[in-house]
């Protein structure tokens, strides 16, 4: 008994310590991780490499599927005075501050805790992700989708809200007293739970495939939009498209050496509000010329050749789903993350249905795949050399979690690995590291150069890569792992985004691949 009393003792001496540890710790640095945090997970689902940093760390050495500790004789976790599970997978935010390896103490790993943010901070960063610079496109998109562009761009907030709430209950299960434990990580994690046992990995490397394809693309989309921003500022200068986009890339070399995003995350809140100063700045424009609007030109018949392509490219700004697993899981009241969803994409929603709206009803016709191309002269100019300068310090990031994931992939993985480290025993970078980058660069180069075309890059993107991320998978996820807990509408809701994705997501493809296989031969034969 006495033996039981002092245990019990020891055990709440040492959680209140490593409370007052924790909470001195995040005064000092919670300011600063926060602000990485965010910096991180800044533009179009760019959280990628704050995602997979965090996930790789979850599986390689914290050992975050261990709810509860293997107990020992005397220890009395039963009676409610032990381990309650990891915060980290608390829904309510209840329990200790920390996980515990499976010899029962705190792991070494979990000493320097990862400060929590709020659910504002989580807000920011999803709004970041899904109303970033490729906003831009979506007053092309009504030019061929008219109303029904405008509904779409409703619809996709409201099933991507849905599709991301829904990604999120298949982190958890429940446990044996009915409460909700976190036993997944991240998306990957969830993947390869719906094909395990037969194909335990084969969902994570599906999952990989679609990240790196986004993020890949992302970089060119980058490239791309500068190229052209550059040519429509200065159309009188001698240089073309393509000259601007190669110029653009050598400024971008540079990033072939990064090893960390530090020396670029300083720029990142300062671009991201840059970019919402040019929204209001062309919303303004367009205002001022409200007594031209064009209304007779919003159609509710659609150009059927063109319009897949308006789809991929909305779908396309609203993909936030493969970091939120990561951003949940970090959140200090978990519970809040379906409030923070809806009240992020209701704004989006807002936001962006206004914006392409009134920028289509000022120019009708005559709108460009880059809405800034239609402003006069003057103005344009300032607007899109900004804008070029945002694509260019925003570049690193998808560039970065792009490189990440391959490396981890093909270089880090142990005995699996295909190839040999890219790093030293020193931490320098290896000649194959370095070429592997600089090669990563020069595709984004080549392609941008081939197939100049915003539109159709962001379309092919959003349907292939953004539609199965944000619908397709999701509800296919969803089913599988919770299948029997559904009731009949959610089952309903599911199998509707599921079949209405495909759709999508085919008819969109087809239409872009089209598009860009022409633009290729044109630029081949020119």
């Amino acid at each position: 008994m006495a033996t039981l009393i002092r245990s019990k003792l020891s055990n709440k001496l040492s959680n209140a310590a490593t409370t007052v540890t924790n909470k001195s710790q995040a005064k000092v640095s919670g300011m600063f991780a926060r602000m990485g945090f965010q910096a991180a997970t800044d533009e179009e689902a760019l959280g990628f490499a704050a995602c997979d940093d965090l996930d790789y760390d979850h599986r390689q050495g914290m050992q975050m599927d261990i709810l509860t500790t293997d107990d020992k004789p005397g220890e009395g976790v039963g009676d409610g005075d032990g381990l309650e599970g990891d915060s980290h997978y608390q829904r309510d935010g209840t329990g200790p501050s920390r996980s515990a390896s499976k010899d029962g103490g705190p792991t070494d790993e979990l000493a320097e805790v990862r400060p929590k943010i709020t659910a504002w901070e989580a807000g920011w960063n999803v709004t970041n992700a899904i109303q970033g610079m490729f906003v831009l496109g979506l007053p092309y998109a009504i030019l061929h989708g008219g109303y029904l562009g405008l509904f779409l761009i409703i619809f996709a907030a409201v099933v991507c809200c849905y599709t991301g709430k829904i990604l999120i209950s298949c982190l958890y299960e429940e446990d044996e007293d009915g409460r909700l434990v976190r036993v997944r990580d991240s998306y990957v994690d969830i993947a390869n739970a719906c094909c395990a046992p037969r194909f335990p990995t084969l969902g994570g490397h599906i999952v990989n495939v679609a990240q790196i394809i986004e993020l890949v693309m992302t970089c060119i989309l980058y490239v791309v939009v500068s190229g052209n921003l550059m040519y429509n500022s200065f159309p009188n200068m001698p240089i073309s498209q393509k000259s601007w986009a190669i110029i653009a890339t050598a400024a971008l070399l540079p990033c072939a050496f990064l090893k960390n995003l530090k020396a670029v995350s300083k720029f990142s809140l300062l671009c991201t509000l840059a970019h919402f100063v040019i929204n209001i700045l062309v919303i303004a424009y367009c205002l001022s010329r409200a007594r031209v609007w064009a209304w007779d030109k919003v159609k509710f018949y659609i150009d059927v050749k063109k319009f897949p392509i308006s789809i991929g490219i909305i779908v396309f700004s609203y993909t936030s789903q493969i970091f939120l697993p990561s951003l949940e899981g970090n959140m200090q009241k978990p519970s809040e993350f379906h409030c923070m969803m809806n009240w992020t994409h209701i704004a989006a929603c807002i936001l962006k249905g206004l914006f392409a709206l009134v920028a289509y009803l000022t120019w009708a016709d005559a709108t460009k795949e880059v809405i800034t191309d239609n402003l006069p002269p003057g103005i344009r100019a300032v607007v899109n050399i900004f804008l070029v300068a945002k694509a260019l310090l925003s570049y690193p990031l998808p560039f970065f979690a792009a490189v990440e994931v391959l490396e981890k992939s093909f270089f880090q993985e142990g005995s699996r690995a295909f190839f040999p480290d890219c790093y030293g025993g020193d931490g320098r970078l290896k000649s194959w590291g370095l070429t592997l980058r600089c090669s990563l660069v020069v595709f984004t180069l080549l392609m941008a150069i081939y197939v100049p075309h915003f539109a159709l890059l962001m379309g092919l993107t959003g349907s292939l890569t953004g539609a199965g991320l944000c619908f397709l998978l999701p509800s296919l996820f969803h089913l599988k792992l919770l299948w029997r807990k559904l009731q009949w509408h959610q089952v309903f809701f599911d199998v509707a985004i599921f079949v209405i994705g495909g759709i999508c997501s085919i008819s969109g493809f087809i239409h872009s691949t089209e598009g860009l296989i022409e633009a290729f031969r044109y630029n081949i034969e020119e």
